[in-house]
C-alpha cells in the first residue's frame, strides 16, 4: 500500500519578488502568489489569506484583527518583506499566537546610497538642470547659473542612528561632513571624534543638513512638523528616508517660503499620492520609494522572507522575529 505524502503547507506571496527568490518557496510549499507590481485590494486580500499557514507580506498590506481572523486559526507567520513593520498589528499577532518576522540588515547599504543620491540630488539640483534640459530651454553656462550648496566641512545631522543611520554616517567621512544624530536613547558612551547624540531640538538648530532615517511608530509620527522644521538654519536641505515622519505639507510650506533650500522626499505618507504641494516645488527631489531597490538587496530581502517561513513551518524559529 502506498502512503500519501502530506499536503504541502499554504503560503500566500501578496506581491511579485526579485527575479529568482521564489523557487525555494514553490517547491517545498503551495503557494499562491498575487503575480503583480501593484498590491491587492482590501477585499482580495481577506480571500486569499484564508487558511494559510503563512504570508509574505509587503509595506501595503495591513495586519489587523481583521485579516488574521480572515486568515484562521492555521496560520503561524507573517513574514514582512520590509524592515518596517508598522503595517503589522503585533499585540493582534501575539495575542493569536501568529509570528511575525522582518527583513533587516540586507538592505541597510543600498538605502544609504540612495540617502546620499538624494542629497546629492538635492544640494546640486539635478533634478532642476535635468528638466531644464529635458524642456528645451536655452541655456548657456553662467557663473551664477542654478548654484548648488557644497558639502564638504557641512554639518550634517541624522534623525534614527539605526543600521541605515550609521552606514550614512560612514559615507559623510568621504565628504568631510562632522555628523551629529539623535536617537531616542543616548549610548553609554561614544567614539572619541565620532557623531555625537545631541537632544533633538539642539540636532535640527545646527544641521545644515539633515537625513531622516528613524522607523515610523506612534511617537514618531509628525515628529518634523512646522514648528520642529522652523528650528533647522536657514537654507537647510532635508532628506526623508521614511514616510510620515516628516509633515509633508510642513516640508512644501517651508521650501515654498524659502526657509529650505532644498528637500528629498523617497517614500510618502500616502503612497503611492504624491503631495500636489510637494510636487510643485522645483527644490523637491521626489523619488517613487527606491531606497532598497537594486536587485542584490531585493533578492536578499525576498530570500530572508523565504528563510523566515521554512525556518517556522519546519517548526522552527524565524531568523530575523520581531517583537
Amino acid at each position: 500500500m502506498t502512503e500519501s505524502l502530506p499536503p504541502l503547507p499554504p503560503v500566500l506571496v501578496t506581491r511579485r519578488l526579485a527575479p529568482g527568490v521564489l523557487e525555494r518557496l514553490m517547491s517545498s510549499c503551495a503557494v499562491t502568489l498575487h503575480d503583480d507590481d501593484l498590491p491587492m485590494s482590501r477585499a482580495e486580500l481577506l480571500k486569499a489569506v484564508v487558511g494559510k499557514a503563512a504570508v509574505v507580506t509587503t509595506l501595503d498590506d495591513v495586519v489587523d484583527a481583521e485579516f488574521l481572523e480572515a486568515a484562521g486559526p492555521g496560520l503561524r507567520l507573517v513574514a514582512n518583506h520590509a524592515v518596517g513593520t508598522h503595517n503589522v498589528d503585533l499585540a493582534a499577532c501575539a495575542e493569536r499566537g501568529v509570528l511575525v518576522s522582518n527583513t533587516p540588515g540586507v538592505l541597510t547599504a543600498a538605502t544609504a546610497d540612495m540617502a546620499w543620491a538624494l542629497l546629492l540630488a538635492a544640494t546640486r539640483r539635478l533634478g532642476e538642470g535635468e528638466r531644464w534640459l529635458r524642456s528645451g530651454r536655452p541655456w548657456a553656462w553662467a557663473p551664477d547659473f542654478l548654484l548648488g550648496l557644497e558639502l564638504a566641512g557641512t554639518p550634517l545631522g541624522i534623525l534614527g542612528m539605526g543600521r541605515i543611520g550609521q552606514a550614512v554616517a560612514r559615507r559623510a567621512a568621504a565628504f568631510d561632513m562632522p555628523v551629529s544624530y539623535h536617537n531616542r536613547t543616548r549610548p553609554a558612551d561614544e567614539t572619541q571624534g565620532g557623531p555625537r547624540w545631541l537632544p533633538l531640538e539642539e540636532l535640527l538648530a545646527q544641521s545644515q543638513v539633515l537625513v531622516v532615517s528613524c522607523p515610523l511608530n506612534a511617537g514618531t509620527r509628525h515628529l518634523l512638523d512646522a514648528e520642529r522644521l522652523a528650528l533647522l538654519p536657514a537654507g537647510a536641505v532635508v532628506v526623508s528616508m521614511t514616510a510620515g515622519v516628516v509633515d509633508e505639507e510642513a516640508l512644501a510650506a517651508a521650501l515654498d517660503s524659502g526657509a529650505l533650500f532644498a528637500a528629498a522626499v523617497d517614500n510618502f505618507e500616502r503612497e503611492p499620492e504624491v503631495p500636489a504641494a510637494l510636487l510643485a516645488q522645483e527644490r523637491a527631489v521626489l523619488a517613487p520609494h527606491l531606497g532598497s531597490s537594486t536587485l542584490r538587496t531585493r533578492q536578499a530581502m525576498g530570500n530572508l522572507a523565504v528563510d523566515n517561513v521554512l525556518a517556522v513551518l519546519s517548526g522552527g524559529a524565524p531568523q530575523t522575529p520581531v517583537g
